[in-house]
């Protein structure tokens, strides 16, 4: 997968870098395994606001994704290559050899025809899925399981992976895209290979009507709005708004907000990188 720079001829082309979809080989999802769904515009069950700048957006069909690869010994041939418009990744349609069908996250490089698998004793290839304590060390994994059973939820965008970095009898290591390093049961399930679609941070939209399709809203800064509406704002001209904070007044851009008596806190072995001052 890559990109491509478009000709200028109009101003929401100039500075578009779209993505291509060679890896596509299909525009039609399986029907048995897609839904309707239904969007919340960020209202809650009240019809109150508690999401800013989400709205709108064009008509979905959800794919019915198999997160928890829990399918064992069965193998699997690749039929399709999708776009998830749902997703940043791809999925790959797999039809095992009892005759059933599933979606999961398609791992970079996979192809139609390959065959996968979900075992214990899988070989660690492309798109297996194993327990962690089942790899070899160094392996390069995503849709990894955070609780054993629950299905796969960290390295799920596109082009993310983590590796697998050390094993105890109990637990085992994974570097996670962030640079945080974390503990995680080495009876939970995980991907071999990195997710699919892996340029897809060097597009760009373009136009703010590419971002409404998408179903984001507009962003108001809160300098430019009054003091009524937010701390930052007021002021004459141009002036500042102060320290950086949200309308209800939490701290941001810097201040630590992740709550100390976090339970898995325990299992974080080293924090994220952040941002030297």
């Amino acid at each position: 997968m890559a990109t491509k720079q478009l000709k200028p001829t109009t101003p929401g082309q100039r500075h578009r870098i779209a993505p291509v979809f060679d890896d596509v080989t299909t525009d039609r999802p399986l029907k048995s395994l897609t839904k309707g769904i239904d969007k919340s515009g960020g209202r809650n069950n009240r019809g109150r606001m508690t999401m800013r700048r989400r709205g709108g957006g064009h008509k979905r069909k959800y794919r019915v994704i198999d997160f928890k690869r829990n399918k064992l010994d069965v193998p699997a041939k690749v039929q399709t290559i999708e776009y998830d418009p749902n997703r940043t990744a791809r999925i790959a349609l797999l039809a095992y050899a009892d005759g059933e069908k599933r979606y999961i996250l398609a791992p970079n490089k996979l192809q139609v025809g390959d065959t996968v698998v979900s075992s214990h004793t899988a070989p660690p290839e492309i798109g297996n899925a194993m327990p962690l304590k089942s790899m070899p060390l160094g392996t390069v994994i995503h849709n990894i399981e955070m609780q054993p059973g629950k299905g796969g939820q960290l390295c799920r965008s596109a082009g993310t992976s983590a590796q697998l970095v050390a094993k105890t009898d109990k637990y085992c290591t994974v570097k996670l895209p962030s640079g945080e390093v974390r503990m995680v049961l080495g009876t939970c399930f995980a991907t071999v290979g990195g997710t699919s679609n892996p340029d897809h941070f060097n597009t760009t939209l373009g136009k703010a009507g590419r971002s409404r399709w998408l179903g984001r809203r507009p962003k108001v800064r809160g300098v430019a709005m009054n003091p009524v509406d937010h701390p930052m704002g007021g002021g004459e001209g141009k002036a500042s708004g102060g320290h950086p904070r949200s309308p209800w007044g939490q701290a941001s851009k810097g201040k630590k907000t992740r709550n100390r008596r976090k339970l898995s806190s325990k299992f974080i072995v080293r924090r994220r990188k952040t941002k030297k001052s």
